[in-house]
């Protein structure tokens, strides 16, 4: 469950980091920081329920803030509810609380507590909400610099040179998993990956992929799988219900991505197919 961010009146303006691509480290068990991995938590009030749709109230803010603190303020709400309950009527208090720290740690200019509580429409108090933040970082023993995939999409583009409209749609992939319970188990890594490689199959940049395989550490076998689950995930999603990422992604600014139709089922199935038997036969 979590707050989801409204469009932006203007595109990213955020710079990739300089210095030289150098490709990651190919061992996956031990990719740095990434052992630090959400789960599924009994003590998620979701339950068996896949939408994480639970802060509706909170998914028109108005601040301006960076994709990081979205993804991070979701990796801290699946965190703590790995490991302290949660009461229903809390969830929106804890969302809140969650993009307020994740907020300080990313954003030069983070909006204050009483901003938070505005968006609340005011049904919690100060004292309540700073409650809540003390909680949140003794669980997770004030360690919150959680890897999120939108770091790794940044890379991958950049390391691909890839357009910013290639970039934009596997936001938009990457993005909608966050409303996915079954998404919380990935690396971040591994799904920034999966997501950026189907969005170079929609876009029809196959010749990209061995770069990504270099540089992500990924093989595109090893992706497959996810990749399928993302395709058949933008296919059959319902955005009457959920239409904050959708509509964000279908502004202008953000290159109307979302008019790029899913790959049929089948053709998706050649494609994989195709690129299976290409690295068999280059293994050969």
């Amino acid at each position: 469950p979590l707050p989801l961010l409204p469009q932006s009146s203007k595109p990213e303006t955020k710079k990739f980091q300089s210095g030289k691509i150098v490709p990651c480290d190919h061992d996956h068990s031990n990719k740095k920081g990434e052992n630090h991995q959400a789960k599924i938590s009994p003590f998620s009030p979701q339950g068996m329920v896949k939408k994480r749709s639970a802060f509706d109230d909170i998914t028109n803010m108005t601040f301006e803030m960076c994709h990081e603190t979205l993804y991070l303020a979701v990796k801290l709400v699946d965190h703590y509810l790995m490991k302290e309950a949660c009461k229903k009527d809390k969830l929106q208090l804890l969302g809140s609380t969650a993009f307020l720290i994740a907020a300080k740690f990313e954003e030069p200019n983070p909006p204050c507590v009483d901003d938070f509580l505005y968006i609340c429409d005011d049904i919690y108090k100060r004292d309540e909400l700073l409650a809540m933040e003390i909680s949140i970082l003794q669980a997770l023993n004030f360690d919150i610099n959680i890897p999120i995939a939108y770091h790794f999409l940044r890379r991958y583009a950049r390391c691909v040179r890839a357009s910013m409209k290639t970039l934009t749609l596997s936001r938009f992939i990457c993005e909608m998993t966050l409303q996915e319970y079954d998404y919380i188990q990935e690396r971040a890594s591994k799904l920034a990956a999966g997501a950026f490689l189907l969005a170079l199959y929609m876009k029809k940049l196959g010749h990209c992929v061995p770069i990504l395989e270099y540089y992500s550490g990924y093989k595109s076998i090893e992706l497959h799988p996810l990749v399928r689950r993302l395709n058949f995930m933008l296919t059959f999603s319902s955005y009457n219900r959920l239409k904050t990422v959708y509509s964000k992604y279908s502004h202008q600014v953000f290159f109307e991505v979302t008019k790029i139709p899913p790959l049929d089922l089948l053709k998706l199935e050649e494609i994989l197919s195709f690129n299976y038997e290409t690295e068999d036969l280059a293994l050969w």
